[in-house]
Parts: C-alpha cells; structure tokens; sequence
C-alpha cells in the first residue's frame, strides 16, 4: 500500500508542476494583461491543487491536512482578488 501512495503522491505533484510551468508559459506568450491573468491563475489554482491533493497523504493527521487545503482556499481567494485589482488597474 505504501508504494501505491508514494506513486499517487509523485503522480499528483508532477501533474500540478506541469500546470505550474503551462501557467508560466501562458504568462509569457499570451499578447494582453487579461489573457496573461487568466492563464496564470487557473493553471497555478489547479496545480496548487493538485500538489495539496499529493501532499495530503503524508501530513500526519486531520489537523496538517486542514491547514494543508486551507493554504490553498486562502490562495485562490486571493489569487481572485490580486487579479481582479491588477485587470482593473490596467484597464
């Protein structure tokens, strides 16, 4: 069992860097600020996400694995706010 979890954790961390680094590739190429926004914190909320979702298994308990997703929830709250303040800004 515990190769199983090793694998679902590596599997999970790797497909939240590859949204990771797709972000940073939407980041740099897309031509607008808007676009540019949107590519950056949908792609790095989902890899957040999924690296939160390998990470749970090995946080000792349901108090690390609270403060885990919590992180998380607190980083799309303001990753939403950030963005919202920079498009406004920009406009």
């Amino acid at each position: 069992m515990s190769g199983l979890l090793h694998a679902f954790t590596i599997l999970a961390v790797s497909a939240g860097v590859v949204f990771f680094i797709a972000g940073t590739v939407g980041l740099v190429r897309f031509p607008d600020v808007p676009t540019r926004l949107h590519a950056l914190t949908k792609a790095d909320n989902v890899g957040l996400g999924l690296v939160v979702l390998g990470l749970l298994p090995y946080t000792g308990g349901l108090l690390g694995a609270l403060k885990l997703v919590s992180v998380w929830l607190l980083t799309l709250l303001s990753g939403a706010i950030v963005t919202q303040l920079i498009a406004r800004a920009v406009r």
